[in-house]
């Protein structure tokens, strides 16, 4: 696949000159050296595989028991999965929905706005596709593209962006008065980190695909995805829609921790606790004070 990036992008990580060319096979040292401690991360390594593949089962198990109790009671959910580009957000829906029922639980992942969709009301297209009773709907990016990839990438205007941040907490409001859960997470990955994903679906042939144009472009709008991203979460973290904050240098980690916090907040039948485990405090956080903990 040919990529619309021939030339090494400059880069400035803690306060040093860098020099990032994706299209080189070999990953530079001072990326691998830092993937994990980035971002302020933790731990220093990956969650064991096998306990990884132990607390998933257990945890499905528990996921498919709480779609059961969905289907009985008309209970709906919404989950809605931020972050920046290669955070980890479609492998932690995949590891949600792989056992649940896909005729009761949804992946919307939508595409750029048509003509039509542009000249509607900015959360109609989001609308469409909440759930009906008994029903789970996870996005996979959601409204508030309008609060990070728009506005860094000039595709809605300051007053568009300023007019999102005043309405979304009155239209999340209307949402949990509905009756639905609705579960917000924003998936949190270092820098280095970052670059390294990127690096690896540019030379994995089968990954390739998952990298766009403006992954590319993002390379080189940390910093204004930064500050974005800390003006939504101080402005649309409310107590009726918290926002939950995960690490997700370790997608093993991640996975687990998002799907423990969804668990523990319902409360369905045949509820066993030590399925669920506990959630770990320093990888699951709530709103902007536990994004400011880390040293990012």
């Amino acid at each position: 696949m040919k990529l619309d990036m021939t030339e090494p992008v400059k880069l400035t990580l803690d306060g040093k000159q860098r020099t990032f060319d994706l299209n080189d096979p070999n990953l530079p040292d001072w990326i691998e050296d830092n993937t994990m401690s980035s971002g302020g991360y933790p731990y220093t390594d990956k969650l064991d595989r096998d306990d990884y593949e132990d607390q998933l089962e257990k945890l499905q198990e528990e996921l498919v028991k709480l779609q059961f109790w969905q289907q009985k009671t008309g209970t709906r959910i919404i989950m809605v999965f931020e972050g920046r580009d290669a955070a980890g957000k479609g492998g932690t829906i995949k590891a949600m929905t792989q056992n649940m029922n896909p005729r009761h639980a949804r992946v919307v992942a939508l595409p750029k706005p048509s003509d039509r969709e542009r000249g509607e009301w900015y959360f109609q297209r989001y609308v469409r596709h909440f759930p009906t009773s008994g029903e789970a709907v996870l996005f996979d990016r959601s409204w508030y593209n309008r609060a990070g990839v728009e506005p860094v990438m000039g595709f809605c205007s300051p007053e568009q962006h300023k007019t999102f941040l005043t309405e979304v907490p009155d239209f999340e409001s209307m949402i949990v008065r509905e009756g639905i859960h609705l579960f917000k997470f924003w998936l949190n990955v270092g820098r280095e980190m970052q670059l390294k994903r990127f690096h690896d679906r540019r030379h994995d042939p089968l990954k390739v695909w998952k990298l766009s144009p403006i992954d590319l472009k993002a390379l080189k709008k940390w910093d204004e995805y930064t500050n974005a991203r800390d003006l939504m979460l101080t402005r649309t973290h409310t107590n009726h829609a918290p926002w939950t904050i995960i690490r997700s240098n370790d997608k093993r980690r991640a996975r687990l921790n998002a799907i423990r916090h969804v668990l523990s907040a319902l409360d369905y039948e045949a509820k066993k606790e030590k399925n669920i485990g506990e959630i770990d405090p320093v990888v699951l956080g709530e709103g902007p004070a536990f994004l400011r903990a880390g040293s990012e």
